[in-house]
């Protein structure tokens, strides 16, 4: 695209969205991903797409919004704004006492309740896995809780991402010290292998329970694809969505859990107001939200 100027280089570091620009982005990526970036966070844009238009030799955020539009690289353009606007803050077992109302009091009902009508087949999406510690993290949990049992059992865990970069890290399974940092020692020395450069790989075992793939929470003959599940998790992932994009994202999770299946949100996000087709069920250290047969 040419060499930089020191005019051009000047104005890429000062490179300020105007109001136009934030709202054509804005609006472009609601369309696409559903996502909804308030007026409160523009800075946001400003600030994670300011990188981007320094790597593309770009000097404003007009010329960044006609590339993702019109560009022949829009596709993998993309992926990395994709990248920027999401937060893939997680962990292995984060928010514990939530994830011990799956553990101690929902899989074990339903596992009891598949053994008992013949079904020993149990199907979770994760939906929005980021870097895959969730997903991972609920396999772990069920393998812990099968033992040996596990072997006669048909376990799909269908974790699905936004963003082919974080799917590419979920199935290398691969993940730092940084990952671990609320998870039990134990956990750690069963179910992954150290690695020469001190990485921590996740074993066969737990891999072979859960498949990766991209997913547009706001595309709805997608979310139709996905397996009919007895749970759904989907924690801090509807936060970047308004309340059109929520109540869509929230009757696509009702409709894909059979009858008697449970759905899981992040411990700071509700469905109050927002959907009264789940009956809330309140467990010592988090809610849950069942889809009554």
């Amino acid at each position: 695209m040419g060499l930089l100027t020191s005019s051009s280089l000047t104005l890429r570091k000062t490179a300020k969205i105007t109001d136009k620009e934030f709202e054509d982005l804005r609006k472009f990526i609601y369309d696409k991903t559903g996502i909804d970036i308030p007026i409160r966070r523009r800075y946001l844009l400003e600030n994670r797409l300011g990188t981007r238009l320094k790597e593309l030799n770009l000097s404003s955020f007009a010329e960044y919004h006609n590339f993702l539009v019109r560009d022949p690289n829009r596709t993998k353009e993309m992926d990395k704004l994709c990248e920027k606007i999401t937060t893939n803050e997680t962990s292995f077992f984060r928010d514990i006492k939530q994830l011990n109302v799956f553990r101690n009091e929902i899989l074990p009902e339903m596992l009891k309740t598949q053994e008992e009508k013949g079904k020993k087949e149990l199907n979770i999406w994760c939906a929005g896995c980021s870097s895959g510690e969730e997903p991972y993290t609920l396999a772990i949990m069920i393998l812990e809780q099968l033992g040996m049992k596990v072997i006669g059992w048909r376990i799909k865990i269908s974790a699905y991402d936004l963003s082919p970069a974080m799917l590419a890290k979920c199935r290398k399974g691969t993940y730092g010290e940084y990952s671990f940092k609320t998870t039990p020692k134990g956990m750690i020395l069963k179910y992954f292998e150290k690695q020469p450069d001190g990485m921590f790989k996740v074993r066969p075992k737990v891999q072979k329970l859960v498949s990766f793939a991209p997913i547009n929470l706001s595309d709805r003959m997608a979310l139709k694809r996905v397996p009919k599940s007895q749970i759904v998790f989907c924690r801090n992932v509807i936060i970047y969505f308004d309340e059109t994009m929520k109540k869509q994202v929230l009757g696509s999770f009702y409709d894909n859990l059979l009858p008697g299946g449970y759905l899981f949100l992040g411990h700071s996000e509700s469905i109050h107001k927002l959907s009264t087709a789940y009956r809330p069920v309140i467990k010592p250290g988090g809610i849950c939200y069942r889809k009554d047969a």
